[in-house]
């Protein structure tokens, strides 16, 4: 179990502009990632160092993200202006999520623009909406390159600001254990920053370890 990416909703002036925007903070191109046929929406790929990625998402017109809970969600974001969505945790065994839970894993798939497919099972997205303090769990496909190796990365996912309780994300991950999970062994190279929710739990912002310094955003 491991932090595998994070997610950003794309802003009012779209996808293509808020990854060039994102990239250009992390010194890294982004890369056009396809479609999510069965999510009505699309994304761009940010590699990062570690074998993580940051996920830029767009919802599309198209039925599929009126009804699945990923495109609800990015539509919802999006109409807020955009920003963070969520982080997720990548399983070898997403049964073990799904014992943790309660309940089954739904399947993932998406179309790269080259035409391969990329396919992979998820749990917990619905939390996306309203308890977006927890990732959600995800186990890739088997054979299926990782989107970290999409392109050259220059930058590592080095915190996370979450409103929200860090007991919570221990019960949901099932970590045992004092203090805190800025201090577990399952992900020791990230610093996990908790403040009270004012309002919905989620991501406040993420800094990246760049060429040119530390980058919030």
């Amino acid at each position: 179990m491991r932090v595998d990416h994070v997610v950003y909703a794309a802003e009012p002036d779209g996808l293509i502009a808020t990854a060039k925007r994102l990239g250009d903070e992390l010194g890294t191109e982004p890369v056009d990632g396809g479609v999510h046929p069965r999510f009505g929406t699309r994304n761009s790929i940010i590699p990062l160092l570690d074998g993580r990625f940051l996920e830029v998402v767009e919802v599309l017109d198209h039925p599929a993200s009126d009804k699945a809970p990923f495109g609800q969600a990015v539509r919802a974001r999006s109409v807020g202006g955009g920003g963070w969505m969520g982080w997720v945790v990548g399983v070898e065994d997403i049964a073990i999520a799904e014992g943790l839970v309660g309940r089954s894993s739904a399947p993932g798939l998406r179309h790269r623009p080259d035409g391969t497919e990329l396919t992979w099972k998820q749990l917990g997205l619905k939390g996306l909406t309203n308890d977006a303090q927890v990732p959600y769990f995800i186990e890739w496909g088997e054979s299926v390159p990782h989107p970290s190796t999409d392109g050259p990365a220059h930058a590592a996912l080095k915190g996370m600001a979450i409103a929200g309780s860090p007991d919570r994300v221990r019960e949901w991950l099932g970590l045992t254990g004092e203090p805190g999970v800025d201090r577990e062994e399952w992900e020791p190279q990230i610093e996990f920053d908790f403040a009270a929710p004012k309002g919905t739990p989620g991501l406040l912002s993420i800094t990246f370890t760049t060429p040119a310094g530390d980058v919030t955003i």
